[in-house]
């Protein structure tokens, strides 16, 4: 395995706001590699300044849900029923180039990385639209993957979910990081790894949530970030998107 900090980012959701800060924030965290889990896109009003800056980084890119929504109407399916996820998507169509497209259509829904021993997904271990978001639901992905690590995003909360080499359903424990936290991963124990959203919190607490794993020491660190959440609403606002988006940021809901 190789020794490297990750830098993990997941549902920035157009929040260029929010993902300045964080960059700014994990500049003195040091890290050799960029991971975003998906949901690059949807809800807020920067989709093409947050593709922009995830392509300065070089960052793994995985395919997360609203990601995928965007490219299907973008190649014409029509939309079943109306709603914000939609309204908002069709208003980013608008906004990205056919080069930004292309850049998200290259987007794979899941990436084993043999360097780090890790998987990246969207959702669970084995799906890009199911949620890790229980014990129930992270014992049902541990019965399905075999993996030791994967990194997921989706919920919108940081999160580890963390069972030991057993059979499964002995034992499955979750541990949340509402003000942020670390976790050192035991050499025993299989594990799911949640940095919770850039763009959108939804635990309660509004500040920006990102992660750095350090696989020398098997350690996740989880941080939440201020950032001028009135400037992310007032752009919002500014753009037309439904003010339910806007309103949410400042609760974290």
């Amino acid at each position: 395995m190789t020794d490297v900090r990750l830098l993990l980012l997941s549902d920035i959701h157009a929040n260029f706001t929010a993902l300045q800060a964080v960059l700014q924030h994990a500049e003195q965290r040091k890290y050799d590699q960029v991971i975003h889990l998906g949901d690059a896109l949807g809800y807020g009003p920067n989709p093409r300044e947050v593709l922009d800056t995830l392509r300065d980084l070089d960052a793994t890119c995985i395919m997360g849900n609203h990601d995928q929504m965007l490219l299907e109407y973008a190649d014409g399916k029509p939309d079943t029923k109306e709603s914000i996820v939609s309204i908002a998507l069709k208003w980013q169509i608008q906004r990205l180039s056919e080069r930004d497209l292309n850049c998200v259509r290259s987007w794979r829904d899941g990436v084993d990385d043999p360097d780090v021993g890790a998987r990246y997904r969207h959702g669970t271990p084995v799906s890009l639209d199911n949620y890790t978001d229980s014990v129930t639901s992270a014992r049902e992905a541990f019965s399905q993957w075999q993996g030791r690590l994967c990194f997921v995003g989706h919920t919108h909360v940081p999160a580890v979910y963390a069972t030991l080499n057993a059979p499964v359903g002995e034992w499955v424990k979750c541990q949340q990081f509402p003000d942020g936290g670390s976790y050192m991963v035991a050499p025993s124990t299989r594990v799911i790894l949640n940095p919770g959203s850039v763009g959108q919190p939804r635990d309660g607490n509004p500040h920006a949530s990102y992660a750095v794993f350090d696989t020398a020491r098997a350690h996740f660190e989880v941080f939440r970030v201020t950032y001028d959440v009135a400037r992310a609403q007032t752009l919002a606002r500014e753009a037309g998107l439904p003010d339910v988006l806007a309103a949410r940021l400042a609760i974290g809901k």
